[in-house]
């Protein structure tokens, strides 16, 4: 149980980690696209833009590696699913994304309250100690 404990979070905080950088990289992409020259494009080559576009956005290496190892993160949990309590590992490994995601956020630089996040944080925290301490108890 314990080892279970230890991977859902580490999911979450790989889930967190990897959704900072996304929104980082998205950003950085969106950023890049609108640098370049902008054409008034028919109904059909919209759809061929549109396409480009998708594509690449998966060639940007700085949205598309985080995307990978967030999604490897996804496999892992789903593997978890197969002999660990729902009950326990969707809060557990929900709760430390949204930390580890606010945390992550900070640490790249992101403009947040901090004092607000880290209060949420700490509610987080000691929701999955009670979540885990119950668990361990039945």
């Amino acid at each position: 149980m314990k080892e279970d404990m230890e991977k859902m979070v580490a999911v979450g905080v790989v889930w967190g980690a990897t959704n900072a950088l996304i929104r980082r990289g998205a950003l950085a992409w969106d950023n890049k696209k609108s640098q370049k020259k902008k054409e008034s494009p028919l109904q059909i080559r919209k759809i061929v833009i549109a396409l480009r576009d998708w594509i690449d956005l998966l060639l940007f290496w700085q949205y598309s590696l985080p995307f990978l190892v967030n999604l490897s993160a996804s496999a892992t949990f789903f593997a978890l699913l197969s002999h660990a309590p729902i009950s326990l590992a969707v809060p557990v490994t929900n709760a430390t994304t949204f930390a580890a995601t606010a945390v992550f956020g900070i640490l790249l630089g992101e403009k947040i309250k901090i004092g607000l996040a880290l209060l949420g944080t700490a509610f987080i925290v000691f929701g999955i100690w009670l979540c885990v301490g119950s668990s361990l108890h039945h």
